[in-house]
């Protein structure tokens, strides 16, 4: 039988480390998201790290603006973002403060709260899409940019908190280009998945958007 996930919350220096170190270590652990409804929980599988100004890829690479403030903040907190006007992704935030990088949580299993999640995914063809991707993942657990610089690890009843859960082991983890990252980022290899896990979403190379003529 396989030993139950830990319910341990993660501390500040599990996140207060290179985003190369905290991406591929997240995956297995439990992201707990605390609704009005009832709890939601998500086994990480997908990941996707962004290392701030030395990263084209990061929305940090230009510096500090309004939007991307909490990227900068301390470790252990949630960064949240609405992109192509349609959607918000939820990044957990890691390394020194002052120094903006962090981990989009790309993919995962819904594990508690299921039902909940399938009133916001009505278009999943099954329990594996729920949360098959950025998008569909923050629509399920109803994340908002009210959730943006939400302390993961001070608060039990948080609205975001991550528990220690069951790491992958290093031979179950793959890693490769991050998906839709074009120019000199498209480079990075910095996508990690866990093997053969049926919740990752596929890999979509970068793709210039048209411009209006």
């Amino acid at each position: 039988m396989a030993p139950k996930p830990d319910r341990t919350p993660l501390t500040r220096p599990f996140f207060d480390r290179p985003v190369l170190d905290v991406a591929p270590d997240l995956l297995g652990r439990t992201l707990v998201r605390r609704t009005d409804e009832g709890p939601i929980e998500l086994r990480i599988t997908e990941v996707e790290a962004y290392d701030g100004e030395r990263d084209p890829g990061s929305h940090a690479y230009r510096g500090r603006t309004a939007r991307n403030a909490s990227m900068f903040g301390p470790p252990g907190h949630a960064y949240v973002y609405f992109i192509y006007g349609m959607w918000f992704s939820l990044n957990l935030v890691c390394g020194p403060e002052g120094k903006a990088s962090g981990v989009l949580l790309r993919a995962g299993e819904i594990t508690t709260g299921a039902d909940l999640v399938r009133k916001r995914r009505l278009s999943a063809r099954n329990d594996n899409e729920l949360a098959k991707g950025p998008a569909r993942l923050a629509t399920g657990l109803d994340i908002t940019r009210a959730l943006d610089g939400t302390d993961l690890c001070t608060d039990p009843e948080s609205p975001l908190s991550v528990l220690h859960g069951t790491p992958a082991p290093p031979d179950q983890r793959e890693n490769g280009p991050r998906t839709g990252v074009g120019g000199e980022g498209a480079v990075h290899p910095w996508r990690f998945w866990i093997a053969g896990d049926p919740t990752v979403s596929p890999y979509r190379a970068h793709k210039p958007r048209r411009r209006a003529t």
